[in-house]
Parts: structure tokens; sequence; C-alpha cells
């Protein structure tokens, strides 16, 4: 499975297709934002609905943590949401934070997981699986998942006391989570994954760097500051 660059009117998506799901992560081509904290953003997030033909949007008040929410619950701080209906997508904000989309081929599930350094030291992705098993019955072995476009180790450098609260974890200790100051987040979420029970032949990563990609525009935290958001979302059709 490889990602497909789809044109939406004047705007990019990176799509994935596997079975049921939809797997798609948002550019920042010609400028398209969807920062829900802006009028511009709101409307797009609106837009969404009509270009894919959904039903319903669900994201969360992202509060860089490791809570899991249902796609329905009352409570809308969390970073990661799950569904099983059809038609309505699940989605997480981006702009530098890795995006994860997951698939349970099986039982016809959904969840789209937002990872910062918290939430990724904070192993959201394994609390995601265990919400995934405990509402769906999920057997990681028929997960599949996609890391999305996300700042990589080229341009993620950190303190070396993070570099050092990662690598007391033992979890990445068959990782080179680091070079230096500067943190592989993708090596650390591989190794949740990979905790987790997904199979390596499952995971599929976009090869895009937020920060210096020069192929696809991203919005970029660090480089632009608090600007513009992607948005990564998946659902069934």
């Amino acid at each position: 499975m490889n990602f497909e660059k789809i044109n939406v009117g004047s705007y990019i998506f990176l799509k994935l297709q596997f079975k049921n799901a939809n797997f798609i992560f948002s550019t920042g081509e010609n400028n398209l934002n969807l920062n829900r904290n802006i009028e511009e953003g709101k409307e797009n997030l609106n837009n969404i609905k009509k270009w894919f033909s959904l039903q319903e949007v669900f994201y969360l008040n992202q509060v860089h943590s490791s809570i899991v929410r249902n796609f329905n619950d009352e409570d809308k701080d969390g970073d990661a949401i799950v569904t099983n209906e059809f038609n309505k997508a699940v989605g997480i904000f981006t702009a530098d934070c890795v995006p994860i989309l997951l698939y349970d081929k099986e039982n016809d599930a959904v969840a789209a997981v937002h990872s910062g350094w918290r939430g990724t030291y904070e192993k959201i992705v394994i609390n995601t699986i265990k919400k995934m098993k405990e509402n769906y019955g999920t057997n990681p072995e028929n997960v599949i998942a996609s890391i999305g476009p996300h700042i990589k180790e080229c341009c993620y450098e950190v303190s070396w006391d993070l570099i050092n609260k990662f690598k007391e974890e033992k979890i990445y200790s068959d990782y080179n989570i680091s070079h230096k100051r500067n943190l592989n987040m993708e090596k650390c979420i591989l190794a949740q994954l990979s905790y987790t029970g997904v199979k390596s032949e499952n995971i599929i990563r976009a090869d895009l760097c937020t920060m210096c990609s020069s192929d696809t525009k991203f919005y970029s935290y660090r480089k632009e500051g608090n600007i513009g958001r992607q948005f990564s979302f998946i659902y069934l059709s």
C-alpha cells in the first residue's frame, strides 16, 4: 500500500484505502488551513463533510495527553478518538506532531491518534489499541496503521533531558530513537505498535517531514509558529 495524492478542488490530500477504510492526511498545499480556532479553519472542516461525502466529522480538544475517547463521548478533551460507525470520520489536528490512523480490518473499527512528545512518552498508541480491544474486540494482528507526515528526526532537536527521559523506557531499548539531541518519534511509535502486536508489514509510513519537506507543503509549528494545521482523519465507507 502506498500513499496516493488526490485533488479535491484546488487542494491536495494524501490518501490510502484498504478494504472499507479511507485514511486521509491533509496538506498545506494552496494554503488549506484546518485550524479549528479560526473562521477559515472552521469553514474548511465543514467542507470536509461535503468533499468526502461524510455524515459527520468528529474531533477533540487536544490536550497533549494519553486520553482516548469514543467518538460520541460528552467529554471532548483527549488526543485519540475511536469509532466503528460508517460514513463518520474521526480526525486529529497536527502541525509537527505525529498523526496515526488505525484500522481494525476484521471488525471495521477505526481510530485517529495525535501523538506529540508528551503523548508519545505516555504511550497514547498503546492506550488506543487497548481501547479498540475493549470496544470492538480488536486483535492487534488485524490492525493496519498509517503514520502520517510529522517533524522527523532530521529537524526535531530537543533537550538532553528529554532524550534521556525517553531512553530510560525499556520499550525503546531495541530502537535507535535519537541522534545526538534529535528525537525520532516515529521509531518510538513503531516500538509501541510492535509492543501491542501490530505486524510490521501492516504499518505504512509517509516519509515526509512537516518542517523541511520540499515536495509537499505542510504547516510546521517550529518553522512558522501557531498559524496553520493539518487534519488527518479516517472513515469507513
